[in-house]
């Protein structure tokens, strides 16, 4: 097993000492810890331990590399630079970083141990040195050449073995991990992910806000169809479109508006956001379809939520009826709909005729093509104005580069950077398991529960279907609005997430890739983390879901 780095990704100034590194990383034994560019600060001097290895039985060696040409002339040692030849003196550079290190470790409050075994060593990385190499400053046993890297490891076990104090102890494997705590720090400020997802948070609102400007366009044009990808600000849009035009600022007075969606997570999200403040400022209605029908007195209850018939045709075909006998009073003049690519084509028929001017009444269509999960192609039998959002705002930019082969084309990120998206692959039959994994692991990070989503992309979650047979359909959207102290992590389904999002999401695609709108289904999970992604599957699934393409960038994402 190979020694744990630290830090796991270290950025060297040359090859010779990621070459080192490498070697003793994987030749170290069981237990080991390899630190990296380890710098150490005294009152009178700034110091750098280009490796540090604390092997548990042998001891701690302060590792100086040096590459390039090197060699000892006049009882000074030189190396090679494109500025000229310079005096350099590495083992007295790994000595005081040694002295430093022993000084800094015994006088922390946590180490007990005493004196351990301390040593420091030498690699000159492509400079040969004969077998019999000896100076009265530097013994054979402490310096390394080129032709001596294959045998680094035991070099540096007897480097240790040889050179300590009388009295000094190997360290064990306990007190190595207690070493590199010490020298980790102490009383350091946590890392708070909730900071960073916080200023992207004004950031996207003040790029959404700049995006409302095109809402100025609609003044003068009625009826519009506004579209844009996944991230691009469309329901941020719509709500602000609906707002304008029931408080009158965008025609000049206060229009009856009604906002209607697909899902009722989103229709949730819309009341809460709409139905605030004055009521004669608010829109008219905000629901989902099914709810504006309810709304109007049709009885939806009845039916099972796979009876296409009934949603597709009977209810548009009756709510067509109910609409025709609204008194003027109850008609609209605006209606907007969100994810509107999830509309049936029967759907739009009863929306017209509740308009209170079916000709010029407003209408304000938000969708996004490469969404469309359903086997609907349903668009409203009217005239639009297309307006294109080509800016995704809502994903980090390492977010939005893994769906980006899925997304429109032409659209560009503006989101900022955040963490890099973790892709763990799996089963079909352990995803659930490793995505309940992931959850642990994210909170671990920082995230609290209600900043964190776990999506499946075939069956449901068994959470999932419990929390609905609990509290019902529309009782569970509620949970996802729960911010308590000890609400739990939301489980959901990318089917009933969309216009929705969490800051982070484990995209957990137990789902063999053979089914219809794979694609689009895989584009929706990918895009609902708006800071942090943990994608977890089978990659080959993956591949016929989404393509080879995103596969490949979940897979450098893992390694890079």
């Amino acid at each position: 097993m190979a020694a744990t780095l630290v830090p796991d990704k270290p950025t060297f100034v040359n090859t010779y000492e990621q070459d080192v590194c490498r070697r003793l990383q994987r030749g170290l034994p069981e237990g080991s810890i390899l630190l990296a560019n380890l710098r150490i600060t005294e009152e009178a001097q700034d110091l750098e331990a280009d490796l540090v290895a604390l092997v548990p039985g042998s001891g701690m060696a302060v590792v100086e590399v040096k590459g390039g040409r090197v060699w000892h002339e006049d009882q000074q040692w030189w190396q090679s630079t494109p500025e000229g030849p310079r005096r350099i003196d590495p083992f007295e550079q790994a000595m005081k970083a040694k002295r430093a290190l022993i000084k800094y470790v015994s006088r922390d409050p946590r180490w007990s141990g005493g004196p351990m075994r301390w040593a420091h060593h030498v690699v000159l990385a492509s400079t040969p040195l004969a077998p019999d190499f000896c100076t009265p400053q530097v013994p054979r046993w402490q310096v390394s050449g080129s032709s001596d890297l294959p045998t680094l490891v035991d070099q540096l076990v007897d480097n240790l073995e040889l050179h300590h104090s009388s009295g000094a102890l190997p360290p064990t494997t306990d007190q190595v991990r207690l070493i590199a705590d010490i020298l980790g720090g102490r009383f350091l400020p946590q890392r708070d992910v909730l900071v960073g997802a916080e200023a992207r948070d004004e950031q996207i609102s003040r790029l959404t806000d700049q995006q409302a400007t095109l809402l100025q366009v609609t003044r003068l044009v009625p009826r519009v169809e506004i579209r844009g990808g996944a991230g691009s600000g469309k329901t941020h849009l719509a709500i602000e479109h609906a707002r304008r035009l029931a408080d009158g600022r965008l025609t000049g007075r206060p229009e009856r508006v009604a906002v209607l969606c697909y899902s009722y997570g989103l229709a949730g999200y819309l009341r809460r956001t709409l139905q605030v403040g004055s009521r004669k400022k608010q829109p008219r209605f905000v629901g989902a379809f099914e709810e504006l029908a309810n709304d109007w007195g049709i009885d939806t209850s009845r039916a099972t939520r796979d009876d296409s018939e009934f949603w597709e045709r009977r209810l548009p075909a009756t709510m067509a009826h109910k609409a025709h006998q609204l008194p003027d009073g109850k008609r609209f003049d605006a209606i907007i709909v969100d994810e509107a690519q999830d509309f049936a084509d029967h759907w739009w028929t009863p929306l017209l005729h509740a308009l209170a001017d079916q000709d010029q009444g407003r209408l304000g269509i938000y969708s996004d093509e490469h969404q469309r999960v359903f086997n609907r192609f349903g668009a409203p039998p009217i005239q639009l104005v297309p307006l294109v959002l080509d800016h995704n705002l809502r994903n980090t930019q390492q977010i939005y580069d893994t769906f980006k082969p899925l997304a429109p084309s032409g659209m560009s990120s503006r989101g900022g950077t955040g963490p890099q998206v973790t892709f763990i692959p799996s089963t079909l039959d352990d995803a659930v398991h490793d995505s309940d994994d992931q959850v642990d692991i994210l909170l671990d990070e920082g995230w609290r529960p209600h900043d964190i989503a776990l999506l499946t992309v075939g069956k449901r979650h068994p959470q999932h279907t419990e929390l609905q047979e609990k509290h019902g359909y529309r009782g569970y959207w509620d949970t996802y609005w729960d911010q308590s102290v000890d609400c739990d992590v939301f489980y959901g389904h990318v089917l009933g997430f969309k216009g929705m999002e969490r800051r982070a999401v484990v995209l957990c695609v137990n789902d063999s890739g053979r089914g219809e709108r794979g694609a689009e289904r895989l584009y929706v999970g990918l895009s609902r983390a708006t800071d942090r992604l943990v994608v977890v599957g089978d990659p080959e699934a993956i591949e016929r879901l989404g393509g080879p393409e995103v596969r490949r960038r979940l897979e450098a994402g893992e390694t890079e």
